[in-house]
This record gives C-alpha cells, sequence and structure tokens, in this order.
C-alpha cells in the first residue's frame, strides 16, 4: 500500500527463507511478459504466503513458473493485475493452497478440472475474468471449501449436481454469468451464508426448498427471470439481512412472513409484477434501512410505522395506485374507501384505466410538439462542416480526435472522441476510477469536477478520469465532508456543493449520475431545453416512467433493432441508476463501489441477451 513502481526484482529468489512476500496496491510491473519474476521465487522453498494483488502486472499468467512454487505455499493472491492467459493445470502442483485470489483480471478458457485435487482450497476467488464453459463438477472435490467466486465470467450451464456435498461451503457467488439451471438438490447447503445468484439466466419460481438455507445472511436473485409468486417460506429465515429480488417477473403479493424477517436491514423487490398492498407486517422490521418497491403494480396506503418514516418517495416510485403521505409523491388515502359501495368501485374500474391513458396521451403529446417546435437536430441552412448528416464531418472530427487527444494543455479545448457504441464501457472506466479514489486510499480523494471534458480516451477507447486542479483530499477525525469557496461547473455539481460548498464523495457520485443522463440523452445539464424548476434530472425522472424512448439519444436505440426490448431495458437500467445518483439527499445516493457494480450487471445482462 505504497507508491512503489517500476519492476519487480528477479532477485527476490536469494532469499532462501523467505516466508511471506507481499508486495499489493502498488505501481510494480513486470520486467517480461510471462511474469518471470515468479521463476525466481521457486527457489524459496518455505514460501508460504505471496501477494501481488493491486499492481499493473500487465502479463500473461505463467503455467511453469506457477507449478514450481514452494510446495508449501497456502495463500496466492493476485487479484486485479492486468493478467490474462488460462489458469496453469500445474497449479494443482501446489498441494498446501488454501487461498487463490485471481479474480480482476483478463483470464480466458475453462476453470481447470484438476483444480480439485487441491482438498486443502478454503477461498477461490476467480470473479470478474473471461471463463467459459462449466462449472467443472471436481472442483466439489475440495471438500473443505468455504468461499467460492466465480461472479463475472462466461460461464454456462447447470451449477453442479454435487455442490450439495460441500458442507463447509459459506459464501458462494456466481453473478454475471449464464448459468441456466438450480439443482433440487442445491437447497440443502444449509450452512450458507451469502448466496449471490444474480444476472444469469435462471427462470421458472423461486422453489419452497429455499426454507432449508436456516443460515443465510443475503440472497441476490436479481436481474434474471425468476417467475410466479414469492414463496411465503422465506419469512422463515430470521438470519437474513440483505434479500435482492429485483427485475425478474415475480407476481402476486408481497408475503406476509416477509414480517418474520427480523434481522432484515435491505429488501429490493423492484421491477416486478407486484400486486396487492405493501403488507403492515413490515413494520415490526426495526433494523430495516434500505427499501425499495418501485416498478411494480402495487396499491392501498404505504404503512407509517416502524423504519417506514425514514423512507422516500424513490422506494414505491412506479406504482400508480400506492397513496399515502405527501412527502412520498403519492396522493393521499381516502378516508372513505373501505366504504365504498359496489358501484362506485365499478365506476372507478371504468374511469381510473382511462383517465390515466388520456394524461399519458396529454404528456406525451406535449413532449412530442416541444420536440417538433425546437426544429431538427441537423439545421440544412448549418456549414457543411457542422452538418452531421455530411460524411465529410466524420472525417474531420475523427482527425482533429486523432490529433487532440495525445495533446493535454490548459488552454486547449479538450475531446472525448468520436465514437458512438462504447458508452457504456466508457461510464464504466469511470465509475472504476472514481471507486478507486474514493475507496483506494486511507483518505478518500474527491474529484469535485466530474464531467464529460475532464474524460479522455485512449487509443483502445480506454477512458481517464483527468483535471484534478480542485480536487479535495479528505483527511482528518471526518472523512465524510469537507468545505470549499472553489466554485465547480454549473449543471453537474450537486446541490450541497452550490448551496454550502460542501464536497463529498457523494458530490461526485451526483455529478457521474448527471454524466450518465449527459451520455445516454445527448443532451447537456445546460440545453436550452432545461430552464427554471425543469433541469436533465427531472425531464429523465418525469419522462421515463411514460417511455424510455422519451429521453434515449435517438442514436443508441431504435424500435426497429432486431435486440430493441434487450436495449431498451439496457437503458433503462443506466437511466434509473443515474436517476439513484442524483437523490437530493446525499446520504441517500449510493457509492462508487455500488456504481460500479450494479453498471457491470447491466453490462453483462445487455451482452448475455443481445451476443
Amino acid at each position: 500500500m505504497n507508491s512503489f513502481s517500476g519492476f519487480i526484482p528477479s532477485t527476490f529468489g536469494n532469499l532462501r527463507n523467505l516466508e511471506w512476500l507481499t508486495l499489493y496496491d502498488n505501481n510494480l510491473t513486470s520486467s517480461t511478459l510471462d511474469l518471470s519474476f515468479l521463476s525466481s521465487l521457486s527457489n524459496c522453498k518455505s514460501l508460504t504466503h505471496i501477494s501481488l494483488s493491486n499492481n499493473p502486472l500487465d502479463g500473461i499468467l505463467p503455467r511453469t513458473y506457477v507449478g514450481n512454487l514452494s510446495h508449501s505455499l497456502k495463500n496466492f493472491y493476485m487479484y486485479n493485475c492486468n493478467v490474462s492467459g488460462g489458469i496453469p493445470e500445474e497449479i494443482t502442483n501446489l498441494t498446501d493452497l488454501t487461498t487463490i485470489v485471481l479474480g480482476g483480471n483478463k483470464l480466458n478458457g475453462s476453470i481447470p478440472i484438476t483444480l480439485g485435487k487441491l482438498q486443502k482450497l478454503q477461498d477461490v476467488d476467480l470473479e470478474y475474468n473471461q471463463l467459459e464453459g462449466s462449472i467443472p463438477d471436481s472442483i466439489c472435490l475440495s471438500v473443505e471449501l468455504y468461499e467460492l467466486e466465480l461472479g463475472g465470467n462466461k460461464l454456462s450451464g447447470s451449477i453442479p449436481a454435487c455442490f450439495s456435498n460441500m458442507t463447509f461451503l459459506k459464501v458462494l457467488s456466481l453473478g454475471s454469468n449464464e448459468l441456466t439451471s438450480i439443482p433440487l438438490n442445491f437447497w440443502s447447503l444449509k450452512d450458507i451464508l451469502d448466496l449471490n445468484l444474480s444476472s444469469n439466466c435462471f427462470s421458472g419460481p423461486l422453489p419452497l426448498e429455499i426454507r432449508n438455507l436456516k443460515a443465510l445472511i443475503e440472497i441476490d436473485f436479481s436481474m434474471n427471470n425468476f417467475s410466479g409468486i414469492i414463496p411465503m417460506e422465506i419469512g422463515s429465515l430470521k438470519n437474513l439481512e440483505n434479500l435482492f429480488l429485483e427485475y425478474n417477473r415475480l407476481e402476486g403479493s408481497i408475503p406476509d412472513s416477509f414480517g418474520d424477517l427480523i434481522s432484515l436491514k435491505s429488501l429490493n423487490l423492484s421491477y416486478n409484477n407486484l400486486s396487492g398492498t405493501i403488507p403492515v407486517s413490515l413494520e415490526k422490521l426495526s433494523y430495516l434501512k434500505d427499501l425499495n418497491l418501485s416498478f411494480n403494480k402495487l396499491k392501498g396506503e404505504i404503512p407509517r410505522g416502524g423504519s417506514f418514516g425514514n423512507f422516500s418517495a424513490e422506494s414505491f416510485k412506479g406504482n400508480e395506485l400506492l397513496c399515502g403521505s405527501p412527502n412520498l409523491q403519492v396522493p393521499p388515502c381516502k378516508a372513505s374507501i373501505h366504504r365504498t359501495s359496489r358501484k362506485n368501485a365499478l365506476i372507478l374500474g371504468i374511469v381510473l384505466p382511462f383517465s390515466t391513458i388520456f394524461m399519458t396521451a396529454i404528456i406525451l403529446f406535449i413532449i412530442k410538439y416541444q420536440k417538433r417546435e425546437k426544429g431538427p437536430p441537423n439545421d440544412p441552412n448549418m456549414p457543411p462542416v457542422f452538418n452531421l448528416q455530411c460524411g465529410r464531418a466524420f472525417k474531420s472530427f475523427d482527425v482533429e480526435c486523432a490529433m487532440m487527444k495525445s495533446i493535454r494543455h490548459r488552454n486547449l479545448v479538450k475531446v472525448i472522441s468520436s465514437c458512438s457504441n462504447e458508452e457504456l464501457n466508457i461510464m464504466i472506466d469511470v465509475a472504476s476510477a472514481l471507486e478507486y479514489l474514493h475507496f483506494g486510499y486511507s483518505a478518500p480523494v474527491i474529484h469535485c469536477d466530474l464531467k464529460p471534458s475532464n474524460v479522455l480516451l485512449d487509443d483502445n477507447m480506454v477512458a481517464h478520469l483527468s483535471d484534478f486542479g480542485i480536487a479535495k483530499l479528505l483527511t482528518g477525525e471526518d472523512q465524510s465532508m469537507t468545505q470549499t469557496q472553489t466554485l465547480a461547473t454549473i449543471g453537474y455539481m450537486a446541490p450541497e456543493y452550490g448551496r454550502e460548498g460542501q464536497v463529498s464523495t457523494n458530490g461526485d457520485v451526483y455529478s457521474f449520475g448527471i454524466m450518465l443522463m449527459e451520455t445516454f440523452t445527448r443532451k447537456k445539464p445546460t440545453d436550452e431545453l432545461f430552464n427554471g424548476e425543469m433541469t436533465l434530472k427531472h425531464w429523465v425522472n418525469d419522462c421515463l416512467p411514460i417511455s424510455t424512448m422519451e429521453v434515449v439519444d435517438a442514436n443508441l436505440l431504435s424500435q426497429e433493432d432486431i435486440h430493441f426490448v434487450a436495449k431498451e431495458q439496457c437503458v433503462s437500467f443506466v437511466f434509473n441508476l443515474a436517476l439513484e445518483c442524483t437523490v437530493e439527499s446525499p446520504e441517500q445516493r449510493i457509492n462508487a463501489k455500488e456504481i460500479v457494480a450494479k453498471l457491470l450487471k447491466i453490462r453483462d445482462s445487455l451482452l448475455r441477451n443481445v451476443y
């Protein structure tokens, strides 16, 4: 955790009695593509621990060197080192290994079937690579396995049935893959604590056997195709703290038994087809801090007791038939609603849908009329260089980008690039940079001026965050916020920054949310469309429930596209993430780690459904 740079020496092999080598969180590289420094370590016969994580090694994981390491080696960490190639089968020579962490790299190929020979394994982390194929049954031979993380790859097929034999397994993360089925005996893992199956291709109902997993603390089944009702048996999981079922096709009512989840802290059921009322039993959940029931078909009064007094309108938006307190942006409940006659109920059942359709039609007409009044974006009277329908314009712009992306000066215009189809990857890169600034050091760094012109692209279309002229380092006892008199860019800075000069990591998140909206709408926050109370954020928020097509850049999404539904869903996810970044209260905004995780889920979902 320093700022060491340069090559890792190949002379470490001279330290014959070396037991621990920890170089993680630096800027160290290898002098050769095959990571030859590992070869010298074969002389260290007492070596039990190697940690190289978070260094830009930029090489290929060598088969021979890894296999020749000390047979006493127990822990091997090489997370986020930009290492490529396959996982060498020779790693099974290291029979004392208990921990293998190779996540966050570019490893490809399949998981070696010989991995099961390492019977002392307790922790395997291969997440966020490019691994393909099925999960080998042989991995079940590592009977002491405690934690298995394979998320963020391209694994397909079924979860192996033999997983039910891994009685020590406590953490299983298989999210963001292409897995399709779950064996019935999988639900006998009664001691598992953390289960992540999100962003896969699982379908069908949630099994009643889920009640067997009594020790569960977290379930993440989001972004799948689970359907049917939510089984009331989930209410028997007394230790459950986090339950994520968003973006599925679940229907029916929220079970009253959820009120028995006495340890629950986070509940997300958004973007399903749930109906009925919100159970009053949820008022009993005294630890519940995060609730998201948005975009379902819920109706009736929002409970007021328990933790419900702490939730905002974001928890309930997209449910048109809910009523309750005005601060939740829902209509007040009518006191006489329970005494309404059958005749009146019938009238309401007929009139309400027609009035909703009528109001929606009016809103759509106003938006379309405003667009028509503004005129086409490419005026034929413009000089040809500025007319983007002219073929020479693209060539001219590409030439300008090629020249200017390699130079940098405070008095030169900063150019992003002429990209049109890499928006999602670029925003993932920016979010990753933000995550590093906020969490990569003991003292968080706040950029304070996040905007498109401060994002530069290299030859490989990788985004780099630049211009730290007004950045702040949070030091001292309070590392949550600081004050400044330096003004950031209008339109991108968070409300608390403009009002009080208060800067925090939450402010960077707000700016990122505005950037995300701008990237996918192709409208700057200072566009002439926005004035008075109407802002880019309010425009996206108001139009999104009606139609994604009203706000998305027409160059990114067309109804004629054969993958329109999948792409529209992706864009909808992006805009909702942007709205989560830009909520008014700084404390209620998500953080950079969560942004990266959600963007990766969105990208994986898009790739799975389109490509």
